[in-house]
């Protein structure tokens, strides 16, 4: 199928762009990377008035650090940031997720800020900000503002972006002395969605952990935050008993669904298992 007959702007500001939404509203749509909203045109899934191709928006791509947190345009690609030394070592969790995310010709053309404002619920970039506390950096006639991620996902596909805004840039915390990250998921072939995945990350002393931050994704509607399982491995080194108890504790932390991938009940085991592998993998080193 090809999309039904659309308007097209590529506006040269950020100004230009909110000056867009503001007069056309929900009939404009904004094209990133493209990834999502593609297919979506194609089957006509949507069918907007206008699409606001933000890509030649230079001051909303690119990586950055400061003081300390690391920046990442809106629209930098997923190639670029899996490719990146500052990325590797300010937020080494974000380089782990990246082999994960689709395939090279999506990670190509695809960008942080459409996966993020897209909010798909299997989607590892979510999760992984999440669990480093990341800001989202929104801006819209009255300024920038800036969410917590763990604020930003609100449902399935919902983030806390409001008419008349776009996503301009993430701002991730400099990994601190001692902490460590770890990623992994299940699909059924490497670039499939994921039936069940875990960003971690955490203080690591020997084998013992503190603050840990387990984030489940393709397990609910938003990024899950495994309050009580990483709970339960505070202070505690990682061995078998204390794995175990992390994964009882998921049990009061995730409500998994069924779907055409799998089960409920197949989804928690999944869950458990990745529990130990990432804690095993955190005490590693």
């Amino acid at each position: 199928m090809k999309p039904a007959a659309f308007n097209y702007a590529k506006p040269s500001s950020v100004d230009e762009v909110l000056g867009l939404l503001s007069e056309h509203g929900d009939e404009a749509t904004i094209l990133a990377g493209g990834q999502s909203l593609m297919p979506t045109l194609n089957m006509r899934l949507s069918a907007p008035s206008l699409v606001i191709d933000i890509n030649g928006l230079a001051d909303l791509s690119g990586i950055s650090s400061d003081g300390d947190s690391l920046r990442i345009g809106a629209l930098t690609r997923h190639v670029e940031i899996e490719n990146s030394a500052e990325v590797a070592e300010y937020a080494p969790l974000i380089t782990l997720a990246m082999p994960s995310i689709a395939h090279p010709a999506i990670r190509n053309r695809g960008t942080m800020g459409g996966s993020v404002a897209m909010a798909d619920p299997a989607a590892e970039l979510p999760a992984c900000l999440c669990a480093l506390g990341a800001e989202v950096e929104i801006t819209g006639s009255g300024g920038a503002r800036k969410v917590a991620a763990a604020d930003f996902f609100k449902d399935l596909y919902e983030t806390d972006l409001a008419d008349g805004e776009i996503l301009t840039a993430i701002e991730i915390p400099k990994i601190g002395a001692g902490y460590r990250s770890a990623f992994d998921e299940l699909a059924r072939r490497h670039g499939d969605y994921a039936m069940c995945g875990v960003a971690a990350h955490a203080k690591v002393d020997g084998a013992v952990i503190s603050d840990l931050k387990l984030v489940f994704f393709a397990v609910g509607g938003t990024p899950v935050m495994a309050a009580q399982a990483s709970a339960a491995m505070e202070g505690q080194a990682v061995d078998d008993d204390s794995i175990a108890a992390a994964q009882a504790a998921l049990e009061n932390d995730l409500s998994p669904f069924d779907d055409l991938q799998c089960s409920a009940t197949l989804r928690m085991h999944y869950a458990k298992e990745l529990t130990k592998r990432v804690l095993t993998t955190l005490a590693a080193g």
